[in-house]
């Protein structure tokens, strides 16, 4: 495969793999997890408590990083914007789904048909939020860290945006989604103070682990995907 080729199979496949997990982490958010460690955690004790789009939303920022790294910072704040807007057209999709009209023989009912792809209204708008300040911040400091360490050292990029990003989008979204919308504005019950800390160790935990644990796995595909005749240099800026 040429290089040209192999660079626009890169974008593509990389934009969709971040659509995809940014898309099904929106329709997972509201559902919270709960797994047993062998070990305890301040606040979270033996067990990591944290929501649904943990697992999905993390692969986001795998593809964003290998995506800055080989189309340079412009393009992947274009992508973050663009997932952003796909992202409004999906809830707008859903939402026109759930408000339409159900035939009586339907196998699914409305109110399950509801309950499961339709997030409470705080959950959206915290992880809408988050996703906005987060998303950005990891391709400003991905490009931060290369501007300082040069085409080298693409393992300390992937790990130090992608883990200050994490906390970021972990904080704002548990604070606005299970504490302040719910507070300010009555939307659902609001989660006491050790129930936030939980979910936020929880699942920042499991994040910072899968940054760690996917630097192997960001060389490989940045690795597949380089246009071989311009080295370590990003396409664009």
């Amino acid at each position: 495969m040429r290089s040209e080729e192999r660079l626009a199979t890169g974008r593509i496949v990389l934009v969709g793999l971040f659509v995809t997990a940014l898309v099904t982490a929106q329709l997972t958010a509201s559902k919270i997890l709960l797994f047993e460690i062998p070990f305890s955690l301040p606040f979270a004790e033996s067990a990591l408590v944290m929501p649904g789009a943990a697992l999905a939303y993390a692969l986001t920022f795998f593809a964003s990083d290998c995506y800055s790294e080989l189309y340079g910072r412009r393009a992947a704040q274009v992508m973050v914007n663009v997932g952003f807007a796909m992202t409004l057209v999906m809830l707008a999709l859903v939402y026109t789904t759930i408000e339409a009209p159900i035939a009586g023989f339907s196998p699914v009912g409305q109110g399950e048909f509801s309950r499961v792809l339709w997030s409470s209204s705080n959950v959206v708008v915290g992880s809408l939020l988050a996703y906005v300040v987060s998303q950005n911040w990891d391709v400003i400091a991905f490009h931060a860290i290369r501007e300082r360490t040069g085409s080298d050292l693409l393992w300390v990029r992937n790990v130090a945006s992608t883990a200050t990003s994490q906390a970021i989008d972990t904080v704002i979204f548990i604070t606005v989604a299970f504490w302040a919308a719910p507070t300010l504005f009555g939307v659902g019950t609001a989660n006491t103070l050790d129930e936030i800390l939980a979910l936020v160790v929880g699942q920042y935990v499991l994040k910072l682990g899968i940054a760690v644990l996917d630097t192997p796995f960001v060389y490989a595909v940045v690795g597949a995907f380089r246009d071989r005749g311009l080295g370590t240099t990003p396409v664009t800026e």
